[in-house]
């Protein structure tokens, strides 16, 4: 590999116009096809063939008046009023008869005639239900609503607004976000000592993620995708490619500190060597995010597939656009000699101190970092998966206040409503009404159900539909249970020859977290499998991969832990702005194992292929674990910070999945990088010893030398700077 990508950067560097010039042309290609041809994005997380998917698709095919988005209205009079008194009653009542006139609406509910009021009569709402999908109710459609409503706002009521059509759209850019790049460049700028140096990095990183970002949302047009898709992309894109590119830069620059190495062959060797492992890593990364397709679930797998095309282009650019760009600065980017009585900086200082410091006493730092981290895995033990409700949504949202206002006036178990579906085809035509009534007695009579509604069937009555409202909320776990024993009622319906389905939001939110479980044992055993074949294709050993993915499996557990801690549990809630404590998003395991899995293993590559590049040449294995750690310590660690910045830049957005999402992945990433791949692999590498690099002969001779360290590199150029590029050289 090395040799090939060694010719490959050297074509690069000497037709770098043309490189350069060819990335700038698919920019602008896929930019401008992304801008203008480009679908919707969807809101909701939907997973075909779960029960509630089921009753879903029954509704739109035979009741679709009960299919579409809804807008619920809370209206909530001051302290001491009530909604009753008669000019909030018509300022109400006006606005109603507005909206039912808005396009797309096909029924609008009364509040006063529904009996949809708080027992005190303070509290209100009206559904306004749209012949669409929710997620295909324009925001134009919603503005109208809420022009319609203005009047009874203007008579001192406060009017709020829930519902399936009001899902937030997921956005991305703010300050935090910025805050996570900027912290990136003051990274990259003390890593590689030069700000031109530390600019690169992050602009060939932009041009890919707008490339990928851009490319996923010309998708967008034939295929369903989420908002999350195209946040998760542009987040592991920019963080992949700022470290993809960084790995090669310092190679770049650490090599040029040699006064003797010409800076073409110092680039073409760069790539040869650190460009293996960001080949090898890269290919880790985009095999682990598309293994996210092995789940069955659409979304996910769409997620997957999005955020892998991103971190592909990542690799693209590490290998073809960044030495195309350093051949551009040449002999720019060479370390300045220390002056004249000044103490010239030995490389890796930091490194070979703290690699000194684990292998001396390797044994006491493996178990206390094995230790630490099974401690902070402990409250996984409780982990639960959900979907976020409008609890978590910004307080200042009105999504947010909505929930609040129907939980004070009707209870807790209000936002969790739940629908029960039942299809009545082959019930006789006399025993209809009969089995439902049955039904109905039979869901009211569980303990922790509230209320349920009177039956709406559809016109031909093969559709029956009622509302279970539960006593507990979405997140708990009472209502997860109550969800489970109302399908166990199913006999009563399938014994006289119908069917029951209990459908709702809520039900999708349980349904598809007890997918994405279901899905986690397989997903884990195919990521470790994967995790051995390739660290054993790349260091030709069995022990450096088995002890690669055991920590990798502490970094995951660690991560979730930590993650339940804060985000089920309510830590940590003022300072990360987390609205409420509930469930952790039902497919943030998986997605943290998929993206964590590559990036702990672009650490892991980087990393042991300097300790197996000395050992080659020494066969001395612990001053090959000092030397590894040495010469990557500094930029492995500004690799983790870089990509920490930007996934923590993400946990102050609003959206509660994004916000979890960024959090889980910039804790697993600091713990892995510094408790698993800086601390536990050095002391575990010293422990073994030689036995490390041991192979069975067999599977030595059967395995392809992949050659990540460049052992098979041709012999270094002669320098060839001229007067001119000795006076342009820069710190």
């Amino acid at each position: 590999m090395a040799s090939r990508l060694y010719t490959w950067a050297l074509l690069a560097v000497r037709r770098r116009g043309r490189v350069i010039a060819a990335w700038i042309l698919l920019l602008t290609a896929v930019g401008a096809l992304g801008i203008t041809v480009h679908g919707k994005v969807a809101s909701d997380f939907t997973v075909p063939g779960i029960e509630s998917q089921r009753a879903q698709d029954l509704l739109e095919k035979k009741f679709p008046d009960a299919a579409g988005g809804v807008v619920r209205v809370v209206y909530a009079a001051p302290a001491g009023s009530t909604l009753t008194e008669p000019a909030g009653k018509a300022a109400i009542e006006k606005g109603l008869a507005k909206a039912a006139r808005i396009r797309g609406v096909v029924q609008v509910t009364d509040p006063f005639k529904t009996g949809s009021l708080s027992a005190d009569k303070r509290i209100g709402y009206a559904d306004v239900r749209f012949r669409q999908d929710a997620a295909d109710v324009t925001q134009d459609a919603k503005d109208a609503l809420s022009g319609a409503m203005a009047q009874a706002a203007k008579a001192g009521l406060d009017v709020e607004y829930g519902g399936t059509a009001m899902k937030a759209e997921t956005k991305v850019g703010g300050p935090a976000e910025l805050l996570g790049v900027v912290l990136a460049l003051v990274v990259l700028a003390v890593t590689l000592g030069s700000l031109v140096a530390a600019g690169l990095p992050l602009l060939t990183a932009v041009v890919g993620v707008a490339i990928g970002v851009l490319g996923v949302k010309f998708v967008s047009t034939w295929v369903s995708i989420t908002g999350t898709s195209t946040v998760l992309a542009l987040m592991i894109g920019l963080a992949v490619g700022i470290d993809y590119a960084l790995f090669i830069i310092s190679r770049h620059r650490e090599q040029l500190a040699d006064p003797d190495m010409d800076a073409e062959d110092s680039i073409a060797r760069a790539v040869a060597t650190a460009g293996s492992a960001v080949v090898f890593a890269g290919a880790t990364v985009v095999i682990a995010l598309a293994a996210l397709c092995a789940t069955g679930i659409p979304f996910l797998a769409v997620m997957g597939l999005s955020a892998a095309a991103t971190v592909l282009i990542a690799v693209l650019i590490a290998v073809s656009l960044v030495p195309a760009v350093l051949g551009l600065f040449g002999e720019r980017l060479r370390p300045k000699r220390p002056r004249a009585g000044r103490r010239e900086r030995v490389p890796g200082a930091w490194g070979l101190a703290w690699a000194r410091a684990v292998t001396r006493r390797p044994l006491i730092i493996l178990l206390t970092g094995v230790v630490a981290l099974l401690a902070l895995a402990l409250p996984a033990r409780n982990l639960r998966l959900g979907l976020p409700s409008y609890a978590s949504s910004p307080t200042s949202s009105t999504q947010h206040k909505s929930y609040d206002l129907l939980s004070e006036g009707f209870g807790a178990g209000f936002n969790a409503t739940l629908v029960a579906v039942v299809e009545t085809g082959d019930i006789p035509a006399g025993k209809v009404t009969t089995t439902v009534t049955a039904l109905r007695t039979s869901l009211a009579g569980d303990s922790d159900v509230a209320a349920v509604s009177k039956p709406v069937a559809n016109s031909d009555r093969s559709l029956v539909v009622m509302a279970v409202v539960p006593r507990t909320g979405p997140d708990a776990q009472a209502t997860t249970d109550l969800v489970h024993r109302l399908r166990d009622n199913a006999p009563t319906v399938t014994g006289a020859g119908g069917t029951l389905y209990i459908a709702g939001q809520t039900a999708a939110a349980i349904d598809v977290a007890r997918k994405l479980s279901g899905a986690l044992p397989l997903f884990v055993t195919v990521i470790v499998i994967l995790a051995l074949i390739l660290l054993t294709l790349a260091f030709r050993s069995l022990l450096v991969p088995l002890k690669a993915a055991l920590g990798f499996l502490l970094s995951i557990a660690a991560a979730v832990g930590t993650t339940v801690w804060v985000f089920q549990y309510g830590h940590l809630d003022g300072p990360l702005a987390i609205p409420s404590a509930g469930p952790v998003t039902s497919f943030l395991p998986v997605l943290l194992i998929g993206v964590l899995f590559g990036l702990a293993m672009d650490y892991e590559v980087f990393l042991v292929s300097r300790m197996r590049e000395h050992h080659e040449n020494t066969l001395d294995p612990r001053q090959a674990v000092v030397h590894g750690v040495a010469r990557s310590g500094r930029v492995v660690s500004a690799a983790a910070l870089i990509m920490a910045a930007v996934f923590a830049g993400f946990i102050f957005n609003e959206d509660p999945v994004i916000k979890s999402i960024g959090f889980a992945l910039a804790v697993g990433v600091l713990i892995d990088a510094f408790v698993v791949r800086m601390t536990l692999v050095p002391a575990a590498m010293a422990l073994l010893g030689r036995r490390a690099w041991s192979l069975p002969h067999w599977l030595d001779r059967a395995l392809p030398d992949v050659d990540i360290e460049g052992a098979g590199l041709p012999e270094r150029a002669a320098p060839q700077r001229d007067a001119e590029h000795e006076t342009a050289a820069v710190r």
